[in-house]
């Protein structure tokens, strides 16, 4: 018997046992795959208090409903009939307001801000080698429209605290000589970070295993058993396991374990996409973000990886090269290097786990009250993993957290 059982292998599931451990906790960790295969796997790796942006947005479905016949768009809702997903767009048009979206920059922003920092701690104390650097995010624009909004989002990102410069195209071009020659301007905030994911997640697994925190991979939940309102028994496919508590951090899937207790958890798969190929000689150490195109440039070591788009079209893996190309074209318009002439190292694509209100959902479950909910960070699952973490070791224990997170819960819907 453990005293904690923590489903998912990702980001969020293995900060959890992180912090658990830490507080001197008996944890088992359990994956359907291997460590860090889904989406914290080939993500854009990018660390940022900046994009504490709400997936919903005042104008942002109906600027959804005109990409929606667009298969190549940023944002592409796969038409299908599902009711679950009626009622998940029907909840984002609902959070899609200011009031909204101003409260809901706030949280993420919290979150993000405090995991910054814990990730620097990690790194340091666990001798973590994953290409970690702070050198802020430069966002790039081709229209004036586009530096326009840019501008305006980082105004009111200051509001909250967030840091940023405006470049001159001149400018752009000294930080990033590989930009195209039409860029018009960019926006750079000054203290994000970046790092290779995969390497993060899977060296802090190891970690824990040194410390005696019991790992299982391809190990699928495949029900439980309740009684009084408490779990007793979780069955898995490679045996049953006791717990005292059980935190539910598999990300996209969270919902498929919520349904087997009898939890409502509007998450919805949202399907991402990464190219990553061997790093140009003097390309430098600065991700990007290629506005207008919602496409990310992230140097990792000797990699750099493209990354984009969002497809709401249920738990579908299948690659769509149209989207992919979507990428490449997207990265050729704002630089001068051609991905398709860097030696490919990966085509990647995976789920990230929305909720409609943009917020993740990270707490107790009322309805089963040794069930932890830690999922639903919609695309800043890595920006916010460790503070996830130890939100979720906090409650285990039955302290008081250290965010109020009250508008995380998980009965909000």
């Amino acid at each position: 018997m453990s005293d904690v059982l923590v489903i998912g292998g990702g980001i969020i599931g293995v900060c959890a046992a992180h912090y658990l451990a830490q507080d001197g906790a008996s944890v088992t960790l359990l994956e359907k795959d291997t460590i860090s295969a889904g989406s914290s796997y080939g993500n854009a790796g990018l660390l940022t208090p900046s994009d504490s942006i709400p997936l919903p947005s005042p104008g942002a479905l109906t600027k959804g409903l005109s990409w929606l016949l667009d298969p190549t768009s940023p944002l592409y809702i796969k038409p299908r009939p599902a009711p679950d997903l009626l009622t998940w767009l029907w909840r984002f048009l609902r959070a899609s307001n200011t009031r909204a979206f101003r409260r809901n920059i706030g949280i993420l922003r919290e979150l993000s801000r405090a995991s910054l920092a814990l990730y620097e701690e990690i790194i340091q104390e666990e001798g973590l080698t994953c290409h970690y650097h702070r050198q802020g995010l430069l966002l790039l624009y081709r229209t004036a429209k586009g530096f326009e909004e840019g501008q305006h989002l980082a105004q009111t990102m200051a509001d909250f605290g967030i840091t940023s410069e405006t470049l001159s195209a001149s400018a752009v071009q000294e930080r990033v000589p590989q930009a195209a020659t039409d860029i018009v301007g960019g926006v750079y905030y000054l203290d994000d970070a970046h790092y290779e994911p995969a390497s993060f997640v899977r060296q802090l697994a190891q970690r824990l295993r040194e410390r005696g925190v019991a790992i299982h991979t391809e190990t699928e939940v495949i029900g439980f058993e309740v009684e009084k309102g408490r779990v007793r028994r979780v069955r898995t496919t490679r045996g049953d396991f006791t717990p005292e508590q059980v935190v539910l951090a598999a990300g996209a899937w969270t919902p498929i374990l919520g349904k087997m207790l009898g939890l409502a958890l509007p998450i919805q798969p949202a399907k991402g996409y990464s190219i990553t190929v061997q790093r140009p000689p003097n390309f430098p150490e600065l991700p990007l973000i290629l506005d207008e195109a919602k496409v990310a440039v992230t140097p990792m070591g000797e990699w750099l990886r493209f990354a984009g788009t969002l497809e709401l079209a249920g738990l579908d893996l299948s690659i769509n090269t149209r989207r992919v190309e979507a990428i490449r074209r997207g990265v050729a318009r704002y630089l001068t290097l051609d991905p398709d002439a860097q030696p490919l190292v990966e085509v990647w694509r995976g789920l990230r786990p929305c909720t409609p209100d943009g917020l993740p959902i990270i707490g107790r479950s009322r309805r089963v009250e040794n069930v932890i909910v830690a999922a639903g960070h919609c695309m800043l699952g890595m920006s916010q993993g460790p503070m996830t973490g130890k939100l979720v070791a906090s409650l285990a224990a039955g302290r008081t957290p250290p965010l109020d997170i009250s508008p995380l819960r998980v009965e909000r819907f």
